[in-house]
Parts: C-alpha cells; sequence; structure tokens
C-alpha cells in the first residue's frame, strides 16, 4: 500500500493546501507510484534509497528540467516524511538523496561510424591534407581540449613510444597516449608538410595555419566546421565534442574512470563522472534494443 489517499487528506485538511497544489502533488506521487510498481514494489514500505535513485535517473531521461525534479522530489520527501511520522514506513529512503541544483547538461557525442566518417572527411588532394588530417586524428586520440591542442609544441611529441606532454589547467603536464593512426598522420605532417608551413614564425607549435603561424581556436573552430560538413554530419559539433566523445567512448569500451580521469586532466573526478551517465544511457539503450525481457 501506499496510502496516497490519506496523504492527500493530511496536505489538505491538516495543511490547507490549495486544490492546485493537490493536484501537483498527486501528480508527482503518480509518477513515482507508476515508476516503483514497474520495479516489483507493491508497498511504500518496500521502496529503497536505490529505487529512489533510479527514479531521480528516470526523471531525468525523460528530460525534465532540474527545477521540475526539484519540484517532484521535494514532494517524494514530503510525502515519506509524512509516513514516517504516522508509522507506516520505519526508514525514510530519501534522506540522503540529494536534490539537484541543476542537471549538467550531458555533453554532445559522436557515435563511433560518425567519428569515422569525420576523420575520413578531408580531402587527400587538399594543400593541408595532412595537417587537418593529423589535428583530427590526433584530437580525438588525445582528448586534448582546444586550448591543449592549439598550444602544443613539436617538442611535446614522442611519436616513437606513441605519447604527448600537454599543458592543460592550471599549468599542469600531463603524458596523453596518441594512438597509431593519429601518429602515422602526425609523423607525415611533421615530414612532409609542416616544414613547408613554417616561415619563421611558428614558434616550434605543431599546428600551423596557411599562413605558417599557429593555429587560433577560431582557425580549429572553422577546420572542424569544414570536415563536419564533409561527412555529412547534421549535429552541432564543436571541438570539444571531440574530447566528449573520445571519453564517452573509453567507457563504453570498459576503461576504468580514474584513468579516464588522468588522459583528461580533471583535477575532480566528478567532472569525469558526469561521462557516466552518458554511458548508463548507452548501456540502458543496449539492454532495450538486444535483451530479450527488455
Amino acid at each position: 500500500m501506499f496510502y496516497i489517499e490519506r496523504f492527500r487528506d493530511h496536505l489538505s485538511f491538516e495543511r490547507g493546501l490549495s486544490p492546485r497544489t493537490l493536484d501537483a502533488y498527486g501528480r508527482d506521487l503518480d509518477r513515482l507510484v507508476d515508476f516503483l510498481r514497474q520495479r516489483g514494489v507493491q508497498r511504500a514500505a518496500e521502496a529503497s534509497a536505490g529505487d529512489l535513485r533510479e527514479f531521480v535517473y528516470r526523471l531525468k531521461d525523460r528530460g525534465l528540467e532540474a527545477s521540475s525534479i526539484r519540484r517532484n522530489l521535494s514532494a517524494v520527501r514530503t510525502y515519506f516524511g509524512f509516513l514516517l511520522s504516522e508509522g507506516l514506513v520505519v526508514a525514510d529512503p530519501t534522506d540522503r538523496l540529494e536534490l539537484p541544483r541543476a542537471w549538467r547538461r550531458l555533453p554532445g557525442v559522436l557515435s563511433r561510424e560518425e567519428v569515422e566518417r569525420l576523420l575520413d572527411a578531408p580531402d587527400p588532394a587538399a594543400a593541408l591534407y595532412w595537417r587537418d588530417k593529423a589535428l583530427l586524428e590526433f584530437a580525438y586520440a588525445s582528448g586534448v581540449r582546444v586550448s591543449e591542442l592549439i598550444s602544443l609544441r613539436v617538442r611535446d611529441l614522442a611519436l616513437e613510444e606513441g605519447l604527448a606532454t600537454v599543458l592543460g589547467k592550471g599549468s599542469k603536464e600531463r603524458l596523453v597516449p596518441v594512438g597509431r593512426a593519429a601518429v602515422r598522420a602526425l609523423d607525415v605532417f611533421l615530414r612532409e608538410l609542416r616544414p613547408r608551413l613554417e616561415r619563421g614564425g611558428g614558434k616550434g607549435v605543431v599546428f600551423l595555419n596557411a599562413r605558417g603561424q599557429p593555429l587560433s581556436r577560431m582557425g580549429v573552430w572553422k577546420i572542424l566546421r569544414e570536415h563536419v560538413r564533409r561527412a555529412g554530419i547534421e549535429k552541432r559539433v564543436t571541438p570539444h565534442t571531440l574530447r566528449h566523445s573520445f571519453a564517452t567512448h573509453l567507457l563504453e569500451g570498459g576503461a576504468d574512470l580514474a584513468a579516464v580521469q588522468e588522459m583528461l586532466g580533471h583535477a575532480d573526478i566528478t567532472t569525469t563522472q558526469i561521462y557516466t551517465h552518458v554511458d548508463r544511457e548507452y548501456l540502458r539503450e543496449v539492454h532495450r534494443k538486444y535483451h530479450p525481457r527488455a
């Protein structure tokens, strides 16, 4: 039993809430009860903290804003507080449930197939083909920020070892792995094209524009926009999208969260945990698609 009518009577007669507010409480609690019953929970006393956390994810999956989720959870907390005061439950499962101050928007992510199309988009006949190819391959292979990408110097690359040293936030250096495809593209670019681009103004920076100057953020953005268009990708893609895709694809493949944190250069692992929510949605989609009883 969930004692919804008893709770409504309490709100109406003892707290004197308006019919409109009662209806809002009713909708929020109906949503909760439907969710719990889908999970096999038939009584309020059986609801666990884990059930409530999953309920929060369900609300988020439905696209509710943080303010709507806070209101819904406020109603749920009031409900369980009432049940506890009436002796109808022995514990409040919302006791340690954190109200979202604001959902961190899940980052835009390219699928693996879209990444392949993007990396194959540069035209081999174009004069700057190897520059663009190396830039895209390195950005996706390393997950670096655009500021780290444009400040990368030739001396920071150890292609024989498949590593690069990048200077991140707070002037902190970190090593990032560079995949085989990126190493190949960088090797050709550094040997065959970059020496022709650099006219004394490159300052040792890896990625240069057609005038031999270090690429700017806007320069990277324009290169990316052109190849997104060539690849036929309709999503909004920014340089940070490749970083998001790098992290998400690693986690989908089973990478350890702490290792991904290190590669991204996050000081706090909670910053990296946003990608576990992306991964969680991916896992749910796989389950829905392939599990015989999903």
